[in-house]
């Protein structure tokens, strides 16, 4: 076997490589077009995500400014391999020392498929015992430093985990209602109905209140990232000094409308107002107890209803919910002339008992073991 050394990305602080943002597989290019308003260099999108070049610097960026990714992975190599062996030598010649600390506990989590190293647990032992050797880390089943490795195709990417908790979990909610959005996906959503942080936005069932604080978030221009920690934060690459100045530079403003919610259930409520507090959103949001019937538009301009009402995802509970969303469509349709409406729903038949009118809507996405639809209105005549 050939002992040259071979090509490997430079992780080290001042280079470039690429950076992978996950994305709910459909909302690619929502967040693409939120990748490029953020001007990160040549980003593009690829299943799953968008991919980038950057160096660290870029990394933490991406964590902290960006809404709709689920994870940052930070590629470190990339290679084709066929059998374990070849897997192992390749491994040893990973740069780990300048990416990970020798102190620091790291997992790794490996998934195969349609290769002919098919065994995810005897490749993910390889890559273990490679960095313990190189580098000397102690591996731990729940460490917060987890090494990504995936072989498709016969072909290995190797990616640091630079996250570490889904980005979703930005770090100042905690009470959370049944079948929850995730932070991520309300964003992307919100994206997709055009909403820019300079309308008004109502959801009549707020439930904990997601969408609304996101919503406001946007408006009030603060970085999604900016109250939780991250897996970057324990690499050797960390400089400790420069992520603070980069923390501290924040780009808030004072919304020019509100963001408001409601639900007739008073817990739900109570959950909404501890949530923007918690976020520090509490000045710009709004949160009554209603029931849909009395829902009306805030005082101002138009703006965006959205709304993820329950799903019902068996045939009576679907029957059931029939009377909800044609009281929704209702309202909305009497009361809510000039606004846009957006529409969360893992059934196209309650969509349209709201008798709404919908734009032809894009392709479903995976959300909590479904698949939903953003249903979306232009401004209601």
């Amino acid at each position: 076997m050939s002992t040259h050394k071979p090509n490997l990305p430079d992780v080290t602080p001042d280079k470039v490589f690429e950076i992978f943002l996950m994305a709910p597989p459909g909302l690619e290019d929502t967040l693409l077009a939120e990748v490029r308003g953020k001007g990160f260099k040549r980003p593009r999108a690829v299943p799953g995500g968008v991919v980038l070049l950057g160096g660290w610097a870029e990394v933490w960026r991406a964590n902290l400014w960006i809404r709709g990714a689920g994870r940052v992975l930070a590629r470190v190599d990339a290679f084709r391999v066929q059998h374990l062996a070849q897997l192992a030598g390749r491994a040893r010649h990973v740069p780990w020392a300048s990416v990970l600390r020798p102190d620091i506990a790291f997992r790794v989590e490996a998934h195969c498929a349609r290769s002919r190293i098919y065994h995810s647990g005897a490749a993910a032992e390889r890559i273990e015992t490679a960095i313990k050797e190189s580098l000397g880390a102690p591996h731990a089943p729940d460490a917060d430093v987890t090494v990504r490795v995936r072989i498709e195709d016969d072909f290995c990417t190797i990616s640091l985990d630079t996250s570490g908790d889904l980005l979703h979990r930005r770090g100042h909610k905690l009470a959370v209602a049944a079948a929850p959005m995730r932070e991520t996906m309300a964003s992307l959503f919100l994206r997709q109905c055009g909403f820019d942080g300079n309308e008004p936005v109502l959801d009549p069932m707020c439930g904990s209140g997601t969408l609304i604080i996101e919503a406001a978030e946007i408006a009030a221009r603060l970085n999604p990232g900016r109250s939780r920690h991250f897996a970057f934060e324990q690499f050797a690459t960390f400089d400790a000094e420069a992520w603070e100045r980069m923390r501290s530079v924040s780009p808030q403003r004072h919304p020019p409308a509100l963001c408001h919610g409601s639900d007739r259930d008073a817990g739900a409520i109570a959950m909404s107002l501890a949530n923007a507090e918690r976020a520090g959103v509490s000045e710009f949001t709004a949160f009554q107890q209603v029931v849909i019937s009395d829902i009306t538009p805030p005082p101002g301009p138009s703006g965006l209803v959205i709304v993820n009402p329950p799903y019902g995802t068996r045939i009576g509970e679907r029957v059931k919910l029939r009377p909800l969303y044609q009281a929704l469509g209702q309202v909305l349709r009497s009361r809510f002339t000039g606004w846009r409406v957006g529409l969360v729903t893992a059934e196209p038949i309650l969509a349209q008992a709201t008798g709404l009118p919908f734009l032809p809507p894009r392709a479903p996405v995976p959300h909590g073991g479904l698949r939903v639809t953003l249903f979306r209105t232009d401004r209601l005549a």
